[in-house]
């Protein structure tokens, strides 16, 4: 199988894992802090404009929050934009005269590391309506759509992986040719233009969360080039474009490099100069950074020091997986292009890369952890510890890989040896060929002698036989089948990888529950609480209905309702309600509550402090008949 046939099979294999995977879109990165007015809330008035905050910067649209009458009426008066300047915060003003009844907010933002997420709430006007707008529980991402985009992401990490490692190997490792590599080159590079080409198209539908249908639409391609993803993968674009001048210029020593190999098999490519050298490794820099600065890296904590270790991290996996397919590619083509100072060179290089993945590594674990708590708590721990795990065994590989590198390269180091002694025997065989006859015993010395040196030849010869020749081919087979074991967990690793990218990290997943149960305290707008009585008399039983509205500190509102025995509506003489918290010895508190006409109620009790409270309500049927009864209520913050 040719080099580009390999590439186009690597990446097909990163497409297979993910499917069979299972792996989904990714999961939305920030989470609702605030919104107001708060879910579920009943104003007394018309608000002049409906305002969310987010647990981390989201990128927005003109429609990114969508506010609906009860009659599925859109009452936007202008565009969503960001509040007071702020990144994590966007509003969107309100017709004025807004009637009484129920509004829907639907609203769909990209978090700061490209994921979109979506929901809605309600919030009253007056009074809560009958009817409330109709809005659809689609999922923030087209399953299609996300698909693809997710696929094009595996195919471009692989395909920068052979296009910076391969290229990597060719100028530090200089193997004696560097043509079976070109071909992981090329097909790294197209597949990149390719990958990169698609996430553009495929950015605008992922983000709205339409069909592959829309991929040519002329607005979502628009507002992908002006998003920050979109500006990353352009500069990704303009990259590679300087990538495959960069590439040509370097190809055109081919020449210099075929005069070389004509030389022969022990000649080695030439040291690549400094400026090469240098141009290659600015281009590679620029094109980790664009991965960083559309990621996780890009949003969250210490976004600096997060971006440079994102950079080095994605840099030395290229570097390590990208070269160990350059060397298994190399290795299978011909042993003869591959001197063991290539494989020590490599060798050096991968152990460096190492070092770099082990120190960023555990930089971008602990930001994305935040705790140990989270290490088996989230969804992101866990994906992280069967990363380390499949890393460990990589290592273990590259530790076989380490060994046969040594023992290869000890190998072939005497090579040199026996052709001195050659030499030398052809020095003296020459000075027995030059004596005359009166020299006979001198040539009879000479003719000894040289045949000594023949006899140590042929005594080296079986050695050399099955060391320098038979041994280092076993040493390379060897060699070969360790490269292909961290090739196959390498592509694992990087699979993994990928999918960590598109996992909400673990320390965001807390903070993001944290939102959501506070979220969740606001919506809770009321408090009711069915309790059954009997008085022990004739038609003395039924139920009484306690609503404690909003059932925080501070003031709440009170309504007590009797049901009687037949379900309808009862009147009683007297109800009381008392509130008390035991734990603080707090209360007994009367609620005071007042005959309303139909129920009871009062619209000032004041509780001081959250907890959980011990409601007891008195229902006097009669002058002398009544029963008390307590249940337990929970007053929130």
């Amino acid at each position: 199988m040719s080099a580009p046939r390999r590439a186009l099979a690597l990446v097909v294999l990163l497409g297979t894992l993910f499917l069979l995977g299972g792996a989904g879109s990714a999961s939305a990165h920030s989470a609702v802090r605030e919104t107001t007015p708060g879910e579920g809330t009943v104003l007394k008035s018309a608000p002049k404009q409906v305002t969310m905050t987010f647990t981390e910067s989201v990128g927005i649209t003109d429609d990114s929050l969508r506010v609906l009458s009860p009659e599925n009426r859109r009452v936007n008066a202008g565009d969503t934009e960001h509040a007071s300047g702020r990144s994590d915060s966007v509003r969107v003003p309100l017709d004025d005269g807004l009637a009484d009844g129920t509004y829907t907010v639907a609203w769909r933002v990209v978090s700061a590391d490209s994921h979109p997420i979506s929901g809605a709430f309600t919030f009253s006007i007056g009074k809560p309506s009958e009817t409330t707008a109709s809005v659809s529980a689609e999922p923030a991402v087209n399953p299609a759509s996300g698909a693809l985009y997710d696929i094009a992401r595996y195919a471009a990490y692989a395909a920068v992986a052979l296009l910076i490692g391969a290229a990597t190997f060719v100028l530090v490792c200089r193997p004696r040719s560097a043509e079976p590599v070109r071909g992981l080159v090329r097909a790294g590079w197209w597949v990149l233009v390719a990958t990169t080409a698609a996430l553009l198209l495929f950015r605008g539908p992922y983000e709205r969360g339409t069909g592959p249908a829309t991929l040519l639409d002329p607005e979502l391609i628009e507002n992908t080039l002006t998003s920050r993803p979109g500006w990353a993968l352009l500069a990704r674009l303009a990259l590679l474009a300087g990538a495959a001048v960069f590439l040509v210029r370097l190809g055109r020593g081919a020449a210099v490099e075929t005069e070389a190999e004509a030389e022969g098999p022990e000649k080695e490519q030439v040291r690549p100069k400094p400026a090469v050298l240098a141009a290659g490794g600015i281009l590679a820099v620029g094109l980790a950074g664009t991965w960083a600065a559309a990621e996780h890296a890009s949003a969250g904590i210490q976004v600096p020091l997060a971006m440079t270790s994102s950079v080095l991290h994605l840099l030395a996996m290229a570097v390590w997986l990208g070269g160990l397919a350059a060397l298994l590619t190399t290795l299978h083509r011909s042993e003869a292009l591959l001197s063991a100072a290539s494989v020590a060179r490599f060798s050096r290089l991968a152990f460096a890369s190492v070092a770099v993945l082990v120190l960023t590594g555990v930089y971008q674990s602990w930001r994305g952890l935040g705790s140990w708590d989270a290490v088996f708590d989230t969804l992101y721990g866990r994906i992280l510890v069967v990363k380390v795990c499949a890393v460990v065994l990589l290592l273990a590989a590259a530790g076989f890989s380490r060994r046969w590198t040594g023992r290869l390269t000890d190998a072939e180091e005497p090579l040199r040896v026996p052709v001195l002694e050659t030499v030398g025997a052809r020095a003296g065989a020459g000075g027995g060929a030059d004596s005359g006859p009166g020299a006979g015993s001198s040539g009879g010395d000479s003719g000894e002698s040289t045949s000594a040196a023949a006899g140590d030849g042929s005594d080296e010869e079986p050695e050399s036989g099955s060391g320098p020749t038979s041994a280092p081919g076993v040493r390379r087979g060897a060699l070969r089948r360790s490269v292909l074991a961290e090739v196959v967990v390498g592509v694992v690793v990087l699979v993994i990888t990928t999918v960590l990218t598109g996992t909400q990290p673990g320390r965001a997943e807390i903070e993001t529950a944290a939102a959501e149960k506070t979220a969740a305290a606001g919506q809770r707008t009321a408090s009711t609480t069915l309790i059954p009585f009997d008085v022990g008399t004739p038609g003395g039983h039924g139920k009484v209905q306690i609503i404690l509205e909003p059932g925080r500190v501070g003031e709440n509102t009170v309504e007590a309702v009797v049901i009687g025995p037949d379900g309808g509506i009862a009147t009683v003489p007297e109800i009381r309600l008392s509130f008390t918290l035991a734990s603080q010895k707090i209360g007994p508190i009367d609620a005071g509550l007042t005959n309303k006409g139909g129920y009871w109620g009062t619209s000032s009790l004041n509780l001081p402090i959250p907890g959980t409270w011990t409601m007891k309500v008195t229902i006097r049927t009669s002058d002398i008949d009544q029963v008390s009864e307590t249940r337990r209520v929970k007053i929130l913050r």
